[in-house]
């Protein structure tokens, strides 16, 4: 019998075996686990722009979650945010995660909904 997976479920899937090092951490508690996305290297008219002028890229794709923060009734309160989103990241602070020579940060200030 096939399975269909849903969008989330292929997402999910997908972010996490193309990139073996994200298989090996997962976050705890409210922690979340980013991977920044690459800046735009061509405009749509097919300019390339050079390295100085291309901005520091404040939106990522959200790769791994944790289950939530506990309150104080040991409810674990479940994340905001899923797999496969778009969120924007503060452009100062985070943790710095080094997987495979590739560095992560795991704060989020919001959600990008396009």
């Amino acid at each position: 019998m096939i399975k269909h997976l849903n969008r989330t479920e292929r997402t999910q899937r997908r972010s996490l075996s193309e990139h073996t090092a994200f298989r090996k951490f997962l976050p705890l508690f409210d922690r979340v686990l980013v991977e920044r996305l690459t800046a735009e290297t061509v405009t749509k008219g097919g300019i390339m722009l050079p390295e100085k002028s291309q901005g520091k890229v404040l939106q990522a794709t959200v790769v791994a979650v944790g289950p939530g923060s506990v309150n104080q009734k040991g409810v674990v309160q479940p994340m905001s945010v899923k797999v496969g989103e778009k969120v924007l990241l503060p452009e100062y602070g985070g943790t710095k995660v080094v997987l495979e020579d590739k560095v992560r940060r795991v704060k989020i200030i919001g959600l990008n909904q396009q």
